[in-house]
This record gives structure tokens, C-alpha cells and sequence, in this order.
């Protein structure tokens, strides 16, 4: 068992998106392990519900809390952010996972309506809740945000529609913001999950075989670092959370 003084995450303070299932699940988890304080949410209540108690009940000393929440509402955004500063006084990481992947259909076909949705979870959700939980690292001049992107975010494929779009804009607003922000000792930087076997994967490409891929647990050691001390210059990059991961069992 990893002793108190070699936790990386000691005394930081998490909110972390989408963190019911998947990747956000498997970074939480990590964190936990490493000593945070960790605040999620996702859109229903129940789920988070279930995943907080499930935490609490893996480690009896874990400091874990959640609360239900749409990130592509204004109002909800604010809601989330106030819930953790009330929790835990402060937001050291943010990571920005929560995401939908929309129809894989060409653009010619995509339905407005869902390209909305998907831009307004994807995108409008990153900006909404940085904006909110900037304003606070600004004030502790110091803080981590984590934008979860894609392959196909950086290299546009066919029939990857709103989502790929929606990280394209994910990783422009990385830039900008880490530029802005970096004065106030403020880093932000994507990591694409690349590859991995989650629920969101299987839908992409169902004839694949999942157990060829990664597991979330296993590309989360990037996700620490970015959360640590130890990344406290590196800011405005894209990452590739697989150029860390653990080998595939």
C-alpha cells in the first residue's frame, strides 16, 4: 500500500467531469489513490450517487463528493463550481472529460439539432466551466486544467462530424487559454486518451475487439502528473496519455 508521504496528490483539490464511468471514473479513482480531494459530476444523479458511495466504500479515508450537473448549462456549471468550493474550499485540477460522441454520419447528413448538442456539451461545456473555475485558481495563483481531447480532434477523419470538430475547438481553447493564464502559475494542456476500452469506443467501432485496447485505469498515470507538482512548467501541450500507459494485460 503506497504510504502518505509518497501520494503524489496530497492536499489537492479535484473536479472532475463525465467521472461516473470510463475515463473520468478510472481518473478519479486514481486520484483518490493519490491522495486528492475529489469532486464529480456527470448528468445523473443517481449514477454519481452510486460512484461516490462506491469510492467511500474502497477506501474509508477517501474524501470524495458529487453532484449532478448538465457542463453545457451556465447555471449548472456555476452550481457544480460553488458545490465544491463549499465541499472543499478550493480547485487545484480540473479535468474536462465529459463529452458526447454524436451520430458517425458524413457532415452532409448530421442533423443540426444533435451537431448542436454535441458542440454545446464538448465545447461550450470546456469554456463554461474553465471560465468559472479560473476565476478562483487565479485568486490561489496556482492550478492544473486537463482537457480531454481525441486523435481525431488533432487530424480530422471522415464521419467524425461534431465530435471531432468539438476537439478541434478543445484544443485551439487550450492554447489560448494557457497563454492567458500562465502568469497567474495556471497550466492547461490536452491529453488525447488515444485508443481505449470504454463504452464511448465499443459505439465507435463495434466490430472491434476491446480487449486489444487499454483500459482507462491504465492511461491515467498522465492524468497524475498534470495534477502533481512535478508538471508545474509544462502548460499549452498536447499530450498523448499512451505515450504513459501500463502495459496491456
Amino acid at each position: 500500500m503506497t504510504s502518505t508521504h509518497q501520494k503524489k496528490l496530497i492536499n489537492n483539490v479535484a473536479l472532475i467531469t463525465g467521472a461516473t464511468r470510463g475515463i473520468g471514473k478510472a481518473v478519479a479513482a486514481a486520484y483518490v489513490r493519490e491522495g486528492a480531494r475529489v469532486f464529480i459530476c456527470a448528468r445523473n444523479q443517481q449514477e454519481v450517487a452510486v460512484t461516490v458511495r462506491e469510492f467511500r466504500y474502497d477506501s474509508t479515508d477517501a474524501q470524495v463528493d458529487g453532484c449532478a450537473g448538465d457542463v453545457g448549462k451556465e447555471n449548472d456549471v456555476c452550481r457544480i463550481v460553488d458545490a465544491v468550493i463549499e465541499r472543499f474550499q478550493k480547485i487545484d485540477t480540473l479535468v474536462n472529460n465529459a463529452s458526447l460522441l454524436g451520430p458517425r454520419v458524413a457532415l452532409v447528413e448530421y442533423p443540426f439539432r444533435q451537431w448542436e448538442e454535441v458542440i454545446r456539451v464538448n465545447l461550450h461545456g470546456v469554456f463554461l466551466l474553465s471560465q468559472e473555475v479560473v476565476k478562483r485558481m487565479i485568486v490561489q495563483r496556482h492550478g492544473s486544467i486537463i482537457n480531454v481531447s481525441s486523435g481525431v480532434g488533432r487530424v480530422g477523419r471522415a464521419r467524425w462530424g461534431a465530435y471531432a470538430v468539438s476537439k478541434f475547438g478543445l484544443e485551439g481553447l487550450t492554447q489560448v487559454l494557457a497563454d492567458e493564464v500562465k502568469e497567474f502559475g495556471i497550466r492547461v494542456n490536452s491529453v488525447n486518451p488515444g485508443p481505449t476500452r470504454t463504452e464511448m469506443r465499443a459505439e465507435a467501432y463495434p466490430e472491434e475487439d476491446p480487449l486489444t485496447l487499454p483500459t482507462p485505469e491504465q492511461i491515467t498515470p498522465i492524468f497524475v502528473h498534470l495534477a502533481s507538482a512535478q508538471s508545474e512548467n509544462l502548460t499549452g501541450q498536447m499530450l498523448e496519455a499512451q505515450d504513459w500507459s501500463e502495459p496491456i494485460n
